[in-house]
């Protein structure tokens, strides 16, 4: 849309003209007394009869109409845009405060926000009038909700052009605009240029930084502003999004301390700021501490059951997730909504609950009558084809109403790898999912697809994989694990010898491997590696994993007593689960360890997932 080179419009129509006063009123107490009126109006009937006076009673030029209409138009705005913005048209010379206040009501407005950049569009085209500092806030705010990067880069070099660019309140508006937009870069170069910075300004950039996924930046950038404001509500709930990203658990604590200490009654029992904290503690690992924060909230609303739930079921905590939703059904004043189910269902697939899984599903849709979504088939899906119901989760996505997206078939991928589906069934799923990654294909389809393979001797297909991997430049997306430990962040790839501690790391990994065979232990080699190989290199690429590294440095350096908690950016093989259990009997400490899909808590040589992950 072009902001600046659309057709003029039609000529407006002017308000009637009066041809003289009202009999009981000279002009200006005339004025004054619909002024009045207007001050007790309290509904769209009794404002058309202000406005039918006016049109019939008012001259458009007199030095009061003007400001008489832009007060009718303050109240239509808000009670019925529709009525207003027929009302812009027979304004005789709207100033900036009418057109900003159309065009305010738009962007607040819930279906109508694109409206904004129409008014904003006629508003140039018009030209009587500028816009002004007040009428960017409101048109960006109204781009950013619908996404509309190029008007508002265009709106960005009207504010230049005006002079407006160093104006603080503008520049934190195109801020949010461009972090919505998905330009965080655009942002940060906003920021940087602003001459004189406010709280708000920070807010919206470390915001920024968390809605981007750039958690450490955001940390980063929290620990520059305090030399200069103190942090508000705001800055406290996106700090404590950034720890539960990150899964730092302490800087989290800390947060919350620094919160209960330094912040108002309101913000430590504000609902939004205690269901970020629920959020984060679940996504740190600790779910009793999120439990904690639960039940001491004096006041709940859907979200704050949605966190809980959710967080029980990412944590195996099966049994807690439906207690959970039970009592949140039995309360009756809150209904669940369809994120609700999906923490229910996942709690569901945890369990390996297939029977469950069903009942809720048909609870949603039959009783709640919520549209089932792709998450809510992605869980089913999983469920069924985990438990060995492959055929069954075929059919439920071919039934599906919805497109499936990749998620769904690489889950199926997933389950057809560890139960052992005929190749040429598995090869079909694998060629959907291949189909369905819209920005380049992943390595872990390909990975997936090498070790069905390699289970079944069948090398030459394994070499064609590769190859086709090389030829299409797709890399093996290496295991990851990363863990904080006394407020520093470290970080391991598998076989890194990167860290500033690594040799010792390495002995570590030597004593340990060496308790594990004292015990029997024998490494599970299907999962090792995509090529066929001597047994003692697969059994050494194991050994490398990247958790195991972690591992490693925490008993190294964790006190005693206090959990090692570990972050892996894959799912953690057959392999390094059986170790990771052996080492927590063994060593005597509890091991946390969060996945690409959930929560592992090894102790006394369990887990919590009961080897169903």
């Amino acid at each position: 849309m072009a902001l600046v080179a659309a057709p003029p419009s039609p000529p407006s129509h002017h308000l009637l003209h009066a041809t003289s006063t009202t009999a009981r009123y000279p002009i200006h107490h005339h004025h004054k007394h619909l002024l009045n009126l207007l001050e007790n109006c309290n509904s769209m009937t009794q404002l058309k009869q202000i406005h039918a006076q006016a049109l019939r009673t008012t001259t458009p030029n007199h030095p009061d109409t003007l400001y008489l209409y832009s007060r009718i138009m303050h109240f239509a705005a808000f009670s019925d845009l529709h009525y207003s913005s027929r009302l812009l048209p027979q304004i005789h010379k709207p100033n900036s405060f009418i057109w900003n206040t159309l065009i305010r009501a738009y962007a607040w407005s819930s279906h109508h926000k694109d409206h904004s950049i129409s008014v904003y569009q006629r508003m140039l085209i018009e030209g009587s009038v500028a816009p002004d500092k007040h009428t960017f806030p409101f048109i960006l705010k109204a781009c950013a909700f619908v996404s509309a990067l190029s008007e508002g880069k265009q709106i960005h070099g009207h504010i230049l052009k005006l002079g407006f660019g160093s104006d603080k309140y503008v520049s934190n508006s195109l801020i949010h605009f461009y972090v919505s937009c998905g330009c965080l870069d655009l942002s940060v170069k906003v920021f940087e240029e602003m001459p004189d910075r406010n709280l708000v300004s920070w807010n919206a950039m470390i915001d920024g930084f968390v809605q981007s996924g750039e958690f450490a930046a955001a940390l980063r950038m929290f620990v520059e502003m305090q030399d200069l404001f103190e942090p508000d509500g705001f800055t406290m709930q996106s700090l404590v999004s950034a720890c539960g990203g990150l899964g730092a658990l302490s800087l989290g604590m800390w947060v919350h301390a620094y919160m209960v200490r330094n912040c108002d009654f309101v913000v430590k029992n504000d609902v939004l700021m205690n269901n970020s904290l629920v959020d984060m503690y679940c996504k740190c690992g600790s779910v009793e501490m999120a439990r904690q924060v639960f039940d001491g909230m004096d006041k709940r609303d859907v979200n704050s059951w949605n966190s809980m739930i959710l967080g029980f079921a990412m944590h195996g905590e099966v049994k807690d997730a439906l207690e959970a939703f039970d009592v949140m059904c039995d309360m009756g004043n809150i209904m669940p909504n369809s994120i609700t189910f999906i923490g229910v269902l996942s709690a569901c697939n945890h369990g390996g609950m297939v029977c469950d899984g069903k009942k809720y599903f048909e609870l949603m849709v039959d009783v709640y009558k919520i549209e089932p979504r792709l998450e809510h088939y992605g869980c089913m899906v999983d469920l069924l084809a985990r438990n060995g119901l492959v055929n069954e989760a075929l059919d439920l996505v071919s039934s599906m109403p919805i497109k499936p997206d990749v998620v769904i078939w690489r889950s199926l991928l997933d389950a057809c790898c560890k139960r052992n589906v005929d190749i040429e069934l598995t090869e079909s799923v694998a060629k959907q999912v291949i189909e369905s990654e819209d920005e380049g294909v992943s390595s872990g389809v390909y990975v997936l697809l090498s070790k069905v393979y390699a289970s079944a001797n069948r090398w030459e297909e394994v070499g064609l994989v590769r190859r086709l991997m090389s030829e299409k430049g797709i890399i093996k997306e290496p295991g990851c694990s990363s863990m904080e430990l006394e407020g520093e962040f470290h970080r391991f790839l598998s076989g890194d010898t990167s860290h500033p501690h690594t040799k010792v790391i390495y002995q570590a990994l030597d004593a340990i491997e060496q308790r594990l065979q004292d015990v029997g232990y024998v490494p599970d080699l299907s999962q090792a590696s995509m090529i066929d190989e001597l047994d003692d290199r697969k059994q050494n690429s194991l050994c490398l994993h990247s958790e195991r590294l972690a591992i490693a440095f925490g008993l190294l350096k964790s006190r005693p007593g206090i959990p090692i908690r570990i972050f892996k950016n894959l799912r953690v093989c057959n392999d390094c689960h059986t170790v990771t259990k052996l080492i927590s009997r063994l060593f005597d400490v509890d091991i946390i360890v969060r996945d690409r899909v959930r929560f592992h808590h090894f102790k006394d040589g369990f887990c919590s997932c009961k080897d169903y992950w």
